[in-house]
């Protein structure tokens, strides 16, 4: 690592921290001119690509699904966190399964299952988006499926 005060090549770390599951921090003291700095490690993570209807293609963003989540979860007794948790899982499961892309329809089932089981609001208020109910019909249709 270079030193961002002297340029040399030669530090030393002192202290290294897990920040999150993808970044460590790291203290570092330069060995010529001994001024200490911190750095951040990330894993490089390949890019996912999200196939739209239409065949469009888009890079992976986890703050559209933080999005639609915060918009279906609004006025419900659901934290940040548990949206962040949620949102965190969902991409973890795309990562895991290696596909480098994924089809939109394929997320919105993901985002559909695991908000049925935080909350059933919430998730008769993302599926009336991603399904685009029509009338009150369709969700009196998705009400009744939640009761079975």
């Amino acid at each position: 690592m270079i030193c961002p005060y002297c340029q040399h090549e030669e530090t030393k770390v002192l202290e290294t921290r897990e920040t999150t599951d993808v970044e460590t921090r790291r203290r570092r003291e330069c060995q010529k001119c001994l001024k200490r700095f911190t750095t951040h490690e990330r894993v490089e993570q390949k890019p996912i690509f999200v196939i739209k209807r239409g065949d469009n293609r888009e890079l992976f963003d986890r703050e559209k699904i933080v999005k639609g989540l915060m918009n279906s979860c609004q006025k419900r007794p659901i934290s940040i966190t548990d949206i962040e948790n949620l949102s965190k899982q969902i991409e973890d499961k795309i990562r895991i399964s290696g596909d480098e892309e994924i089809k939109s329809s394929k997320i919105g089932k993901l985002v559909m299952t695991r908000l049925k089981k935080l909350d059933k609001v919430a998730y008769i208020r993302f599926a009336s988006i991603y399904r685009d109910f029509a009338d009150i019909e369709d969700f009196k249709e998705e009400v009744l499926k939640l009761k079975k």
